[in-house]
């Protein structure tokens, strides 16, 4: 029988909300910080964006970012190769400062 209030009672603690939640509030709240750090979607209080394209605008962005530092870190590389070891010693450590 006890096995029995184990288990309603651990079934009728799963459905209960957690505190872990987040809220709609703090959703939209979250999405509208997201598009402000967006160059994209400038935020506008006249222009409402839905938080799917904010998602999806917030993908693209941090693919075109990664991007970038690829290109960079490869434009670096060959800049380095192509400097003598003093040079390049310079760069490296100003680079790790």
């Amino acid at each position: 029988m006890s096995s029995r209030r184990s288990k309603s009672t651990s079934r009728s603690r799963s459905r209960q909300p957690t505190a872990s939640r987040i809220s709609d509030d703090q959703i939209n709240d979250l999405v509208s910080k997201l598009q402000q750090l967006l160059p994209e979607i400038p935020a506008r209080s006249s222009d409402k964006v839905s938080a799917s394209k904010v998602l999806q605008e917030t993908c693209s962005y941090i693919r075109s970012l990664h991007r970038e530092v690829d290109d960079l870190s490869e434009r670096l590389s060959e800049l380095l190769e192509n400097t003598d070891l003093a040079q390049a010693s310079i760069i490296r450590s100003l680079l790790s400062q």
